[in-house]
């Protein structure tokens, strides 16, 4: 008997409440991607037993949906959902469909830590504005609103990131090596510190060029 194969296949979980909404997201990526598999759940409940059973790549989250089908729809219940998501599952790239993204600053703690792609779509906005927030989560871009970003401390560890990258133009691996961290750590810095300065996927541009002459131009490094 042969071996089964695993799948290469990209695989989406959406969350929606709103019966047309769903579709017209889940229609939407499916033209964007044809070869994604695409869970819809329309409250919590069904969303984190698509995670577990499928382990997606990508989950696309609306804010204000309920826990289960007979209950109302909530902000908390998607607020509490995100945290669940991110803290089990710490890689899961996430897109947050919201037309009020401010109550994500109840999260801003467990986003910062969060390790997979995170981004926010403004849901009176056309469909095309999620799909490339979708584009930079697979990514693994963080893009977080101002409320989250205002005040936002740029951490030592960012910024010697930043001046080993500059002066000694070193590798991610060389500079982990140099901080004694993790190659994947010092990835998550590069999103961190691009987050907090506005720098987001710009066709043509070397972001991490961009990232090091805007963090200059600041004043946080030399």
């Amino acid at each position: 008997m042969q071996p089964e194969l695993k799948s290469n296949k990209l695989k989406f979980v959406v969350v929606d409440d709103q019966e047309l909404a769903l579709y017209a997201t889940v229609n939407v990526l499916k033209q964007h991607y044809p070869e994604v598999d695409i869970f819809p759940a329309a409250n919590s409940h069904e969303a984190l037993l698509l995670v577990a059973n499928n382990n997606p790549d990508l989950a696309v989250v609306d804010l204000c949906i309920p826990e289960n089908k007979q209950d109302s729809s909530q902000t908390n219940t998607g607020i509490k959902l995100l945290k669940q998501l991110m803290q089990k599952y710490p890689t899961l790239n996430i897109v947050v469909q919201s037309a009020y993204p401010r109550s994500l600053i109840r999260l801003k703690p467990v986003i910062s830590l969060h390790q997979g792609g995170f981004t926010v779509a403004d849901k009176s906005l056309a469909m095309s504005e999620m799909l490339t927030k979708v584009d930079w989560a697979l990514k693994g871009v963080f893009n977080t609103p101002a409320v989250i970003r205002s005040g936002l401390e740029v951490k030592p560890e960012w910024l010697e990131m930043l001046q080993l990258a500059s002066n000694k133009e070193l590798t991610d691996k060389a500079i982990a090596d140099q901080m004694n961290v993790a190659e994947g750590t010092v990835r998550h810095y590069w999103k961190r510190i691009q987050d907090a300065l506005g720098v987001y996927p710009d066709a043509g541009k070397n972001l991490r060029i961009h990232t090091i002459n805007l963090a200059k131009e600041k004043g946080l490094i030399d």
